[in-house]
């Protein structure tokens, strides 16, 4: 759950480098060097790109040798962007605010590359190169052209005469074309448009965009190789220009503007036709009318023209329009349905043949579902956010937690309970351990259930307080128990919360921004189990144990293994020394184009719906569903109205997250499911917020305040069920370890927990540990047995001999669960990094190490930088480097030595940037040495980027 949002300022320091610097419009740098500027540049950034004055997308930057070069970005939209040259290492500070500028100066002394470096702009498009050449710098094409000619008179091809002599329009939108003045009439004040001569055509400019039509010019003979016209206007397939054979009406070429007002020159080689007779036509079949309530039209559904010309080579523009430079998107998708009832959303849903969906419940006795559970009985507990979008002042919540439960196997929820009202803010729940697990930001809170009444058994505990307000749909949710024993949630990035017990000290509390955490329910303790992404608002565990995160904005999808430090939408790590963080796992993203996640917004159909995602569900609902659902990943996509589904694959120490069919489509564009789970009859309950407004606003009367509904996807096979797991005995429990539906396993597994340490138990579960040859009902026993206290380190230590190495994978996460492995076991670790041969077990080795003490990493970390099989994966490079960092400052030499022996990428460069942040004589001492030691080396070249980096930290003042 995501979408738009404030996005907010960055508070940054002036930073003067040598022989360069930035300024900003709040306050201009005094630089060092006051020399004279001789070049300027000015650019808008947007995630389009960076945006010449004149209309170039991603301009080449040129400058003479020795030339004091300033370059200034504008930004062109509220979003996050600054600008920096990629080998000079110097950048802007980061804007947010439209219209808010920064500049970078510096001496041109080589090429070099600008880019933006917000996560995931430079690969959105915003990058371009700067140009250091010999000679003079200009504009003007190299070559002139010619007006085309029918009958020996001039055509009206530039519109000079000011009127459409040799032009014929259809529609309404080319009625009066012609525009004569700077700035536009039919443009925005600010918008500069740069037409030749004294007028150009537009089918309506950025005020009059509805209008529909073409405009087509009389036919003429091809008379040169090449010709040029000057282009601008939406880059939308229904807004473009073709050049078409006048001999059978086939479009030769064509082409769109990309988005802009300004006027750019295409260039088009008519050699194959020379001699042949074309015309030109302007189409405007985009209306820009946006079918969603909320969101903008789009005022670039228009189409501007001049200037067609003929040359006899071809010329040279320094701001040419090039097809494969222009972003096209798609018309917007068709909206089939909106606002339909509850039982009509259920009919109107597209979902695989043998599947059906009920309506289980819907408004009124649902409203605004936003996070829900399905109980031991099978029972769903739902919370209701009234409160949402602002928490209410103390005691005048309106959020309550109701239980519902089908009693007769029709699909719907025909007994509805209220547990709980008058709460404030939820936005997570989770049932267990004998109670009721609440966020409700800023506290996490515990509520005893009272099973026989379905009431509280006493009052609300607040176990943790601390978690943020400032995006009220980035707070704590998606609580799902893990096989470990730990109740995990996730956390969005725009939300900055300090948290631990009532009382905690400010320094002695977890800070989390981004991420997954996890709060163990006996001891009380309270972790970031992986920080970084967006807004994760799901969380799920595979067949293995292992850990998804679904997400929003950036690419999608998340393998989150402990400690790791991921790419961030927003802000950086709280350790200063991470220097490069995991990137997704997804080899797709489910929207189109290159323009960002929010261009293709209800564009996105063909993908899979749009950038923003809620819940998460790995399907392990047992038998009656096909096979080729098991252990696959699905979650909601909000904008697509529909529920996605990727498989995952291994691949190397991971995974890869790969797109599969997009398992249902709602076909209405109000639905808005936000989580979806299993039961014990292996069918699928979905939560719908269910609201015409997709985007979070802090604006309360934005949302829908009287719908929501609950529905039931069930497959042919399904067969209802109605059980209550609190009354099966110990033994039967552990039998449900067994069952090929996990919602057994992970339920009978959760009440032993709660149940406590008990021999027969433990020996049942070991039988199962030892004799059975799935490992996947091998890793049950060995998880129930962890929470039920029934694993000593001895047994442990032997599972780290298994064949499976998921297996040994869990052992190693589990003894260094306390965060202090005994010598035993660090020296098995050792072994095991030295020889294990699978990449995922010595991820876990890294990944224990960072909760092993400092003084005791150096053994199995020396030995998995050995592993140089290793050095290309896609987690173990820098799961080494978060690990190996705590130990630069005591032991640089060492690490050093390891650096200059490993094969593993980046360790000397990060160890280079590590020393250098201490600034102490010595560490000044250390990196001469480092240099030094490059220098004597028989190929100091294989040390390049080690060498760069060495000489910027010599020059940094």
């Amino acid at each position: 759950m995501n979408l738009f949002r404030p996005i907010f300022k960055l508070l940054t320091s002036l930073v003067i480098l040598s022989g360069c610097y930035f300024t900003t419009d709040a306050a201009a740098a005094q630089p060092a060097d006051t020399s004279k500027i001789t070049r300027e540049y000015t650019l808008e950034a947007t995630m389009l790109g960076y945006m010449g004055t004149d209309g170039t997308r991603n301009p080449v930057l040129r400058a003479n040798k020795g030339d004091k070069v300033k370059i200034t970005i504008v930004n062109g939209e509220v979003m996050t962007h600054d600008i920096a040259l990629e080998k000079m290492g110097i950048k802007s500070k980061v804007l947010v605010e439209k219209g808010s500028k920064a500049s970078i100066v510096f001496t041109a002394l080589n090429s070099d590359t600008y880019y933006c470096t917000v996560p995931g702009h430079r690969a959105a498009g915003m990058v371009g190169r700067f140009d250091v050449v010999d000679g003079p710098i200009t504009n003007q094409p190299t070559v002139k052209g010619v007006v085309p000619v029918k009958n020996g008179k001039p055509l009206n091809l530039n519109f000079e005469a000011g009127n459409l002599n040799d032009w014929t329009a259809t529609g309404d939108a080319f009625t009066n074309p012609i525009v004569s003045e700077e700035p536009s009439p039919v443009h925005a004040k600010e918008m500069h448009v740069g037409f030749a001569g004294k007028h150009f055509a537009t089918s309506g400019g950025t005020k009059n965009y509805k209008q529909t039509g073409t405009l087509t010019s009389v036919p003429f003979k091809v008379t040169h190789p090449f010709a040029s016209f000057l282009v601008s206007g939406g880059a939308l397939v229904d807004t473009r220009v073709e050049i078409v054979r006048a001999d059978n009406d086939s479009v030769f070429f064509h082409i769109t503007g990309q988005g802009r007002a300004t006027l750019q020159p295409v260039v088009v080689d008519l050699t194959p036709i020379i001699g042949k007779d074309i015309y030109v036509r302007l189409v405007d079949k985009e209306t820009g009318v946006s079918q969603i309530p909320y969101i903008w039209d789009d005022i670039w559904a228009h189409i501007s023209f001049d200037n067609f010309l003929f040359y006899p080579s071809r010329p040279d523009f320094t701001n040419e329009l090039k097809a494969k430079d222009i972003i096209i998107l798609p018309p917007l998708d068709p909206v089939i349905n909106s606002g339909l009832s509850g039982i009509d959303a259920a009919k109107a849903m597209t979902v695989p043949q043998g599947f059906k969906v009920t309506l289980a419940a819907s408004e009124p006795q649902i409203v605004r579902p936003i996070a829900f559970t399905i109980d031991w009985r099978g029972r769903l507990w739902v919370a209701e956010a009234h409160t949402y979008p602002k928490r209410a002042p103390e005691g005048e919540g309106k959020d309550r937690i109701l239980i519902f439960e089908d009693t007769n196997g029709d699909g719907t929820l025909d007994k509805r309970t209220v547990f709980i009202e008058n709460l404030n803010l939820v936005s997570g729940i989770e049932v267990g351990m004998g109670g009721l697990y609440v966020g409700a930001a800023p506290y996490l809170m515990y509520i005893p259930i009272d099973d026989k009444n379905d009431r509280p058994a006493g009052p609300t505990q607040i176990l943790l307080d601390g978690f943020g307000l400032e995006d009220t749909h980035e707070t704590l949710n998606n609580f799902r128990w893990g096989p470990d024993g730990w109740l995990y949630g996730c956390h969005g990035v725009f939300t900055h919360s300090n948290v631990g017990k009532p009382g905690t000290p400010k320094e002695q509390r977890v800070r989390i921004n981004a991420g997954l955490w996890r709060f163990h329910p006996t001891t009380q303790k309270f972790e970031l189990f992986s920080e970084g992404t967006s807004n994760p608002w799901g969380v799920d565990f595979n067949d293995y144990g292992q850990s998804f995160l679904t997400v929003c904005v950036i690419p999608h999808m998340f393998q989150a293994v402990q400690g790791a430090r991921y790419l961030r939408q927003y802000h950086e790590s709280f350790n200063p020394y991470t220097y490069d963080i995991i990137q997704p796992i997804g080899d797709h993203v489910h929207y189109v184009g290159d323009r960002g996640p929010h261009a293709g917004n209800f564009r996105s159909a063909s993908k899979g719906g749009g950038h923003a995602h809620a819940g998460a569900m790995i399907y392990l609902g047992g038998d009656s569903w096909p096979k080729v659902y098991h252990d696959k990943i699905f979650m909601n996509n909000i904008h697509g109205a529909r529920t996605n589904m990727d498989i995952l694959t291994r691949n190397g120490s991971g995974y890869t997250a790969s797109h599969g069919p997009d398992f249902l489509l709602a076909n209405d564009t109000w639905s808005q499911w936000l989580n979806l789970r299993y039961d014990a009859s292996g069918s699928v309950f979905a939560i719908d917020w269910y609201d015409k407004n997709q985007c979070h606003s802090p604006n309360p009367d934005v949302h829908n305040k009287t719908m929501g509904r609950i529905f039931k996807i069930s497959y042919e096979t399904d067969k209802w069920v109605q059980i209550d797991l609190s009354k099966k005995s110990d033994m039967e429990l552990v039998n449900y370890q067994l069952n090929a539906n996990e919602w057994y396993v992970r339920w009978a597994r959760t009440i032993l927990q709660q149940r406590g340490p008990n021999k027969k138990v433990h020996k049942a579960l070991k039988k199962i540990l030892y004799e059975n040859p799935d490992v996947t009902r091998k890793l049950r026993a060995l998880w129930t047995l962890h929470v039920t206290k029934g694993l000593s380190e001895q047994d442990l230590l032997e599972v780290l001999n298994n064949e499976s190495e998921y297996m040994r994978a869990w052992a190693i996460q589990l003894l260094a669960e306390g965060e202090n492995p005994s010598n035993p076991v660090l020296k098995k670790f050792w072994d095991m990094a030295k020889s294990d041969a699978s990449p995922l077990v010595r991820m876990y080795l890294a990944s224990a190490m960072m909760r092993t003490d400092v003084t005791k990493r150096w053994d199995v970390l020396n030995a998995l930088y050995q592993r140089a099989e290793d050095k290309d994966d896609h987690n173990m490079p820098l799961m080494l480097w978060y690990s190996i960092e705590p130990l630069v400052p005591s032991n640089e030499n060492a690490v050093i030595d390891l650096a200059f022996k490993t094969q593993i990428p980046r360790l000397l460069p990060y160890t280079i940037k590590r020393i250098a942040a201490m600034d102490t004589p010595e560490s000044k001492a250390t990196i001469q040495s480092i240099s030094d030691r490059i220098n004597k080396s028989s190929n100091p070249h294989q040390y390049h980027e080690a060498m760069m980096l060495l000489e910027k930290v010599k020059e940094k003042k």
